[in-house]
């Protein structure tokens, strides 16, 4: 408990205390709401029976530490336009409220855990009580409310009508203490004071314990210098009111004063102790401490041991009225952190241990805790009681409360139509990249529906990702409008960095958290603010192994977003090992949400964008992941005719079609396709019906033979796949692939056609060279190409014979 707060003014206003009612309704709902979710996590690991044997946990006491915050929240303070990441180990909190409005139902408590029911962490695509932000893993949702606050913004700057016609929302979370110790949180923290954000409430459960014991003395000082600088208003709710009237008595400075020196684990240990059985400790420990001072006997001789123990314990996070005292302190939509002093497991047999993270109640455990909560036999799951105030009162009132509205709470937004005019690339040689900048660029020329919906956002790689030209257009967006002072003094510069409200790029620092928490923020315009947003986001293609984390939580949470990732693979030849990426189209393979494709062609490119824009606002669509190069390639000129971008769209075509007699195919996807045209050029001569197969989706390729293995597993009606019917035309041929990756991204093609094959590609870290050197050291080059037709040639032929 220790630190003193001489810095900051804490809240006791006594002219704010709530109505005598008003107080009454909101314990009696705590009541219930701790009740129910420490009842539900008992039932799945006590009650339910269990096929596996495993724990199922749940975090009862995380959960007991924020129940009068939440309460709180959801009860009195929230509006239906406000949006509230909890923390994942008050999952249980949130369903408990959520049933008591009427929005969860029984089974889904009674099914915590498990199929169909209410999820471990709140969950927008798991859960159906309409869960605004998921959280799972720690500090991500965190930021996703100050992100949420930027997109809020955004859509109220660019869509006028939203701005008459409804408040802005607060985005709030409720955060565990140690989740301060995930550094995304400071780089959040970082970006949200460069866009001056408004609306945004962050409430730290400061229970001062973690998953493996207590935390640090006077972090709370770091905290508070954290917010502080970055221009947070700083609240804390620290002492209860049974502690304030305390404090005013004769000794009561000098008890404040033990409390906040004491330290964070001497604290939880008393509270642990005094919790059960043993509440003498607290005055024995005092009057040790306190000897002399006037006052202190006297004051302690007030209470009774059990008395003495409540007071000592009456932490402000955990009282009603401070809790409603320290929310209304914000009274503007400066950003705010509320720092609530809790107790880990408040008021259950778990309080202070700590251990109690993931420890579970026993049965006796809870038997005393039904007692000591009023709960009768056969009445677990009563959503209401008479205990308090009568049930039809409590109903009422929880009717009444400002964000319990009915209907959902999930908005539509009308489609985005892409226009038939899509623009296209005429240029003889040109880089993906390149081609995505003038696609984007055309796009911004146009006044589109389409157009002004895109918002762009960059980590600090905006122009060499070539989205330069689409800024130019459509300008940055800030809440503060400032002119390109380059312009201004007739600085001859490519880019114009203007920023104002109505700009439609977000630049950000480099950092890929940042970045993919802002993807999916944006890519939830909808659903959360009612207005669809189209946002594309790029960055260098290693790099979304350092956001790895954030770009999963995206997906989770079904955000639609474009990911543009270049430059890529070791054809970012001179910049060497560190910026080359090796694994990332595996990791676009196996992540759930998200479709990846990596073109070779400007054409192919054009198709896929244009594709793209519909997939991400599609019902069961989803986020793509666009792995382009710098590498300029001869185009070839082609026709788009309709099949060639169905064709491109589902993952491969011929480039070159093959003869039914042809022994080898050539299968490459992206940039490689140089190597492999001069491979099928030299060999063009002695095995005439080489046919070359273009892939720009292994993804959706893949995709497209799981679900085929899944309809025979289950024994329906299997169809040919895309891949099938492309191969047909080469049926006896073995295969030879290349890729600038990983080669597992394409070698699996081999087995899923019944082909043998050679797989080329890159397994180990690259250098500082140019390209023929580096395609020649990994394998990739038109010899390496050639070796691997030969040794697949011997192979056939060595089969033959055995």
């Amino acid at each position: 408990m220790a630190g003193k707060t001489t810095q900051l003014a804490l809240v006791s206003d006594d002219k704010k205390d709530a109505p005598a009612d008003r107080l009454a309704y909101l314990k009696a709902l705590e009541r219930r709401v701790l009740w129910l979710s420490h009842w539900l996590i008992h039932n799945a690991n006590h009650v339910r029976p269990s096929r596996d044997g495993l724990k199922v946990g749940g975090h009862q006491a995380s959960s007991a530490s924020v129940a009068t915050l939440i309460t709180a929240l959801y009860f009195d303070i929230l509006r239906p336009e406000d949006r509230v990441a909890v923390k994942p180990h008050a999952s249980p909190i949130f369903h408990a409220i959520q049933y008591l409005m009427g929005r969860q139902d029984r089974a889904a408590l009674e099914n915590f855990r498990a199929l169909g029911g209410a999820q471990s962490y709140p969950s927008r695509t798991k859960d159906k009580d309409e869960v605004d932000f998921s959280t799972g893993s720690v500090g991500l949702g965190v930021a996703m409310t100050l992100f949420g606050s930027i997109t809020q913004d955004y859509v109220r700057q660019h869509f006028p009508e939203k701005e008459k016609s409804s408040k802005p929302g607060r985005m709030i979370a409720v955060m565990g203490d140690a989740e301060l110790d995930e550094g995304n949180i400071y780089e959040a923290l970082l970006e949200g004071w460069k866009y001056d954000i408004r609306n945004t409430w962050w409430v730290i459960d400061y229970n001062r314990q973690s998953l493996d014991g207590v935390v640090n003395d006077q972090l709370f000082q770091k905290i508070k210098g954290f917010f502080a600088a970055v221009g947070w208003k700083v609240v804390m709710i620290k002492y209860g009111k049974l502690q304030e009237e305390a404090f005013k008595k004769p000794g009561g400075e000098a008890l404040r004063n033990w409390l906040d020196d004491c330290p964070n684990d001497l604290y939880s240990a008393l509270v642990f102790k005094g919790q059960n059985g043993d509440p003498s400790v607290w005055r024995s420990h005092i009057l040790a401490d306190l000897a002399g001072h006037n006052g202190i006997p006297q004051l302690l001789a007030d209470y009774d041991d059990d008395g003495l123990h409540l007071l000592m314990t009456n932490l402000g996070g955990n009282d009603m009225a401070a809790v409603l005292e320290g929310f209304s302190q914000a009274e503007d939509d400066t950003p705010h952190c509320f720092i609530a002093y809790t107790i880990k497991g408040a008021q259950t047999p778990q309080a202070g241990h700590k251990d109690n993270h993931a420890g579970l109640m026993s049965v006796e455990q809870m038997e005393s805790f039904r007692s000591q909560m009023g709960i009768a036999d056969g009445a677990e799951w009563d959503a209401l009681d008479d205990r308090d105030l009568p049930v039809a009162k409590l109903r009422d009132f929880i009717a009444k409360a400002p964000f319990n509205q009915p209907g959902s709470r999930i908005k539509q937004s009308a489609a985005v139509a892409v226009p038939d005019d899509f623009p296209t690339v005429k240029a003889e040689r040109i880089s993906t990249q390149a081609a995505f900048g003038h696609i984007l660029n055309a796009l911004g020329k146009g006044q589109s529906d389409l157009a002004g919906r895109i918002v762009s956002t960059s980590p600090d790689v905006t122009v060499s990702t070539n989205l330069g030209a689409w800024v130019n257009q459509r300008g940055i967006f800030s809440r503060r409008a400032r002119d390109d002072i380059f312009r201004t003094e007739k600085v001859v510069s490519a880019q114009k960095w203007a920023r104002s409200l109505t700009g439609q790029h977000i630049e950000l620092g480099i950092a890929e958290n940042n970045l993919f928490i802002m993807l999916a923020a944006l890519g939830l315009a909808g659903p959360l603010f009612g207005e669809k947003l189209l946002p594309v986001g790029t960055l260098y293609d290693p790099f979304i192994a350092r956001g790895l984390d954030a770009l999963n939580y995206a997906c989770y949470q079904d955000a639609r977003f474009m990911l543009v990732s270049t430059p890529s693979g070791i054809t970012l030849a001179p910049e060497g090992g560190a910026h080359q990426s090796i694994s990332t189209p595996l990791i676009g393979m196996g992540q759930p949400g998200l479709t990846y494709f990596e073109p070779a062609y400007a054409d192919e490119l054009a198709a896929i964008m244009r594709w793209g824009f519909g997939h991400m606002q599609a019902d069961d669509g989803g986020s793509l992941y666009l792995r382009l190069s710098t590498r300029g390639l001869d185009q070839p000129q082609r026709p788009l005719a309709g099949d060639f971008a169905d064709q491109v769209v589902a993952g491969a075509y011929w480039l070159v079609e093959p003869s039914p007699e042809s022994e080898v195919a050539l299968v490459y996807c992206g940039a490689v396709a140089p190597e492999v045209m001069e491979a099928h050029a030299a060999l063009a001569e002695d095995m005439p019906g080489l046919g070359v197969l273009a892939v720009t989706s292994p993804d959706r390729l893949y995709g497209d033979w799981h679900k085929q293995t899944e309809a025979r597993r289950k024994g329906q009606p299997v169809q040919p796949t895309h891949l099938d019917r492309l191969l047909a035309l080469a049926p006896a041929a073995a295969l030879v692939t290349a890729h600038d990756s990983h080669p597992a991204a394409l070698s699996w093609i081999g087995a899923a056609s019944g082909r043998p094959v050679q797989s080329l590609g890159v397994t180990k870290f690259g250098q500082s060279a140019d390209l023929p050197d580096l395609y020649r050291v990994h394998g990739l080059d038109a010899d390496a190409i050639i070796d691997a037709v030969a040794t697949a040639c011997l192979g056939r032929i060595g089969g033959r014979l055995n």
